[in-house]
């Protein structure tokens, strides 16, 4: 299984980015998917996640309104449309899949793959 991450660099405050993650080596939709994040010094924190079916999904308070997670079943891909960036926002973004069929729970424990992370630095 390998869950690829891309899409991180350098922005401005207030600007934008989209984080992809394409999975492969697993049955997509037999996958909830999500998205956690690692700042300098500090520990791995939950941000975003998404069904199976893309019905359901869940924020870390800190990134509700600015941040938008999404899911191609056909590519194997999860979104992260991320705006109105700020600098608290720099950390290694890292996807990941948790088996789950459930259209509308999300489960909220335990990952069953990591991807490797990608960089998101947020210039103030």
């Amino acid at each position: 299984v390998q869950l690829q991450a891309s899409g991180g660099g350098l922005v401005q405050a207030g600007g934008s980015l989209r984080l992809s993650c394409v999975a492969s080596g697993l049955t997509f939709n037999n996958y909830a998917m999500k998205w956690f994040r690692q700042a300098p010094g500090k520990e791995r924190e939950f941000v975003t996640a998404i069904t199976w079916s893309g019905r359901a999904s869940s924020y870390a308070d800190s990134v509700k309104g600015r941040f938008t997670i999404s899911r191609d079943n056909v590519k194997n891909t999860v979104y992260l449309q991320m705006n109105s960036l700020k600098a608290e926002d720099t950390a290694v973004y890292y996807c990941a899949a948790r088996a789950s069929r459930d259209e509308y729970l999300i489960p909220r424990r335990g990952v069953d793959y990591w991807g490797k992370g990608t960089l998101v630095t947020v210039s103030s």
